[in-house]
């Protein structure tokens, strides 16, 4: 029904080794992730001007990429709830990866990222005690 691949695949006609190009183990990969994870999420809590959440989180976005994060400087936020919602939801995907590589400082900082995001949406009085 099926006839016989006679060709040797593409990885095989390669000269040399499968070893010839870069690899990430997974705990590198997942480090790149949660960098870019965290990386957005500082620039949403720049933004909100929120600059001890903020300075806490570059310092984790260094420990992980070895060079400090490039920060801008924002103005006054236009919709703070679209950024606190925007925040909740950045640091939730960085709590995910922070858990699946067992970084508990990222994953209790996203945690409390989460839950003071939370407590700003639910009542906006209290957004600039973040």
């Amino acid at each position: 029904m099926y006839e016989p691949i006679r060709t040797k695949s593409v990885v095989h006609r390669m000269a040399g080794s499968r070893t010839d190009y870069p690899h990430r183990s997974r705990g590198e990969a997942l480090d790149i992730q949660l960098a870019g994870h965290l990386a957005a999420l500082l620039a949403v809590t720049d933004e909100l001007g929120l600059g001890d959440a903020a300075a806490r989180i570059a310092d984790q976005v260094t420990r992980l990429r070895g060079a400090r994060p490039a920060r801008a400087a924002h103005g006054q936020p236009s919709d703070t709830a679209e950024l606190h919602r925007r925040a909740h939801d950045l640091a939730g995907r960085a709590l995910l990866v922070a858990a699946s590589r067992a970084d508990t400082t990222v994953a209790i900082l996203a945690a409390e990222r989460m839950d003071a995001h939370a407590a700003a949406l639910e009542s906006p009085d209290r957004a600039g005690a973040l």
